[in-house]
């Protein structure tokens, strides 16, 4: 039952507990990028914005070259689709090699850790939940809310206590959203529960090198020990994006989600001990740019090329570029990805019906239609992928913009794959080809795993994702 000692051992907050935390719904939740804290975001004025974003003529753009990996074909006008078409041109002379260089690509520098960084991570695991358990003392407890109190349920008793800490036993403590996920969740640290409009909130305060460990087996997977640079450079592009969100979302009570909204991170449960030892061999390495941590975004499949900021309408950063990630022999460092090559099919009805779901999704201001006469790609950025995407209706066009295109196509919850993609129409159907997987910016985690299986060194590997950055080590 739910004894005495359970009670004092969910104990009152300490005086730097995180401020209330209110339950948060994100507006989209699948690799959206974070903005950096107000004094660090960059200024974003449309004429800053328009020098990083090359407006090409999509025809033209498309049709000029090809790059290795899709068969030459100019983009059709109507319906005059016959398999797949070409993206931006990929210049051979771009290409990287194979082994690359080793650390002598830089040296990483020693740095004290600041003292406003010398502290546990806070990461909001569950955010706005209505029911969570919890096991204590080999018992099994209901947490609920009450008001902006929480319920703690055990086989017998029960007590109603405000926002609280709770500390596991051991090296653990299972807390989750069912009895079945509770069998295997391990999170190390502790956490307080708090509720908020009558859902639950749960914040694991944790190190920051044990927060890895349930970070790198997610983002990037198991992998072996053949590629073991790639779990090594997974942990520092993960410990950076910690580090450069610390009271990001002060407001809420935590630093970082505990999804794709930050970093996927699950506890413990599929650490291995390899994950474990990147962590511990790369412990307290970080990316910095004139001083800064750089904003460490990444993502699965690039397609051989990756992507400025642009796609998201922002000003390019020096670190984040367009820039071709293959092979000597031309192909993609991401080969291996099932998503290097992907096609997607509506019927025109169907897609239709779509466009009009979610249009206001993808930020696009669609007229009250009934049928859909063209979709087009007007320009591009300078990897091939779409910048403005004009749709054509009975009554009147309206553009899609960069990234946002994705969620214009969205299906069963799924949305595209990436904006790296062409579209026709043929017989009734529409066809959509792309390639890559994500936003495309930063560190390609398929070329990342190609790489690293090649031979190359995490400063090899991060300095390619992340031209003209400084590898730091923080020492407590």
């Amino acid at each position: 039952m739910l004894t005495l000692r359970s009670i004092i051992a969910i104990s009152i907050f300490a005086s730097f507990a995180p401020n209330a935390v209110n339950a948060f719904a994100a507006e989209d939740d699948f690799e959206l990028p974070d903005l950096p804290t107000p004094k660090e975001a960059p200024k974003d004025t449309s004429k800053e914005a328009a020098k990083d974003v090359p407006a090409k003529n999509a025809a033209k753009d498309i049709s000029k070259d090809v790059s290795k990996d899709v068969p030459a074909k100019n983009v059709p006008e109507q319906s005059d689709y016959d398999g797949p078409v070409n993206f931006a041109p990929i210049e051979a002379s771009s290409v990287s090699d194979g082994k690359g260089a080793s650390n002598s690509s830089g040296k990483i520098v020693p740095k004290k850790i600041p003292e406003d960084l010398n502290r546990p991570l806070q990461v909001g695991v569950y955010i706005g939940v209505k029911e969570l358990y919890l096991k204590l003392e080999g018992e099994t407890i209901h947490m609920t809310p009450s008001g902006n109190m929480v319920k703690f349920q055990g086989k017998e008793n029960s007590v109603t206590l405000d926002n609280k800490e709770i500390y596991g036993e051991g090296n653990c403590i299972s807390i989750a959203p069912t009895k079945k996920e509770l069998a295997i969740a391990c999170y190390p640290g502790h956490f307080y529960v708090s509720a908020s409009k009558g859902l639950i909130n749960a914040v694991n305060v944790v190190d920051v090198e044990d927060y890895l460990r349930g970070v790198v087996p997610y983002e990037i997977g198991k992998l072996d020990s053949s590629r073991f640079s790639a779990l090594e450079s997974q942990a520092i592009a993960a410990r950076t994006y910690a580090y450069k969100h610390f009271g990001s979302r002060e407001s809420m009570g935590f630093d970082v989600y505990a999804d794709t909204k930050d970093q996927v991170y699950k506890g413990l449960q599929s650490a291995t001990p390899l994950t474990d030892s990147a962590v511990k061999a790369t412990a307290g390495i970080v990316m910095t740019y004139n001083g800064e941590f750089i904003i460490a975004y990444y993502h699965s499949t690039c397609g051989g090329e990756t992507e400025t900021l642009a796609t998201w309408e922002r000003p390019n950063l020096p670190y984040l570029q367009s820039k071709p990630d293959l092979r000597k022999d031309g192909t993609p460092w991401c080969s291996e990805s099932s998503y290097s090559k992907w096609e997607r099919k509506f019927g025109e009805k169907e897609l239709e019906s779509l466009v009009k779901k979610n249009a206001k999704e993808a930020k696009a201001k669609a007229p009250d239609f009934k049928r859909i006469k063209n979709i087009t790609v007007k320009d591009t950025l300078a990897s091939g992928r779409i910048l403005t995407l004009v749709v054509d209706t009975d009554k009147g066009k309206f553009d899609v913009k960069g990234d946002k295109v994705r969620w214009l196509f969205k299906k069963n919850g799924a949305i595209l794959p990436s904006s790296f993609f062409r579209i026709a129409n043929k017989k009734s159907e529409w066809i959509i080809t792309g390639k890559g997987f994500g936003h495309g910016v930063g560190m390609c985690q398929m070329g990342v795993r190609g790489r690293s299986a090649a031979g190359q060194d995490f400063a090899t590997i991060l300095t390619h994702y992340y031209p003209g950055i400084t590898l730091e080590r923080f020492e407590k």
